[in-house]
């Protein structure tokens, strides 16, 4: 399976007349086509920053990004990359330009020239494939904040990207909406193959993730299976970041003593494992 993302050591600096910030680090990654990756760190630890030059919103002070082997400090392909690696972003109201769910998914098609028919087909998959079809004549501005980020997720899936970068797209939501937008980036994932990076300071998020990247002062400081990177429970608290619930409870449980694994994830893992020592 071959790498859809090079991230080959990058740094970049925000750059103010009064002073320079160095916001990434000398990072390198590789993601590869279909993959599921969460990246997590407190604020400040450079993902947003890292979101925006994977989308060539930023370019890289130092290094090179390719995307679909198209390097983003290229202006001429900056338009095919955005194509390639769309984006959602952490305030659904800032993506949704239209009065209507149907219009705001076809903007994006309608700005690249594409048939008014195949406008209209993708439309249908698009809001289908989100889950809101049936919202398609409603005012955005009456919908949820899930629903809203699921429109936003549609006018991306619209324009057919082959990964789709989330910046702290659950952030803004309460859990139920949470709830449905991670339901959806799974499914998109997993059924229609596209890769998927996902930025979040929500440590259950990450738990079903191919893969998971810590990053801490703009550098990449632990990364692995959601397992292997949650079995580091006490260097994930040392630079402020928490645990998923059940793991954190079965790390408390056998240093109380109980014969149970110290790598739980989920509560489904943890009723299994507690079912075994009954």
């Amino acid at each position: 399976m071959d790498n859809i993302v090079k991230v080959d050591n990058i740094s970049f600096e925000y750059v103010t007349e009064e002073s320079k910030f160095k916001a990434i680090d000398r990072l390198s990654l590789n993601v590869k086509r279909g993959e599921f990756v969460v990246i997590i760190g407190h604020n400040g630890s450079g993902k947003s920053t890292l979101s925006k030059n994977l989308n060539a919103i930023l370019t890289p002070t130092e290094g090179s990004i390719t995307i679909d082997g198209m390097d983003t400090k290229e202006e001429s392909k900056i338009w095919d990359i955005r194509q390639t690696a769309g984006m959602v972003f952490q305030n659904p109201d800032n993506q949704i330009v239209a009065t209507i769910v149907e219009e705001d998914v076809a903007f994006g098609p309608e700005n690249l020239g594409i048939d008014p028919k195949e406008i209209r087909r993708r439309v249908e998959e698009s809001l289908k494939s989100v889950g809101m079809y049936d919202f398609r004549d409603r005012q955005p501005h009456l919908l949820s904040g899930g629903q809203k980020q699921r429109v936003a997720i549609a006018g991306i899936i619209a324009m057919r990207p082959k990964c789709i970068i989330f910046d702290e797209a659950t952030a803004m939501l309460d859990p139920s909406g949470r709830k449905e937008v991670m339901k959806t980036i799974k499914r998109l994932n997993k059924e229609e193959n596209i890769t998927t990076i996902h930025i979040t300071h929500f440590m259950e998020e990450a738990v079903e993730a191919d893969r998971v990247i810590v990053m801490e002062k703009g550098k990449k400081l632990l990364e692995g299976t959601p397992r292997e990177v949650f079995s580091n429970i006490e260097k994930l608290k040392s630079i402020g970041l928490d645990v998923p619930c059940m793991t954190e409870l079965s790390s408390s449980l056998k240093e109380k003593g109980l014969a149970i694994g110290s790598d739980i994830l989920t509560v489904d893992e943890m009723v299994m494992e507690l079912c075994q020592l009954l």
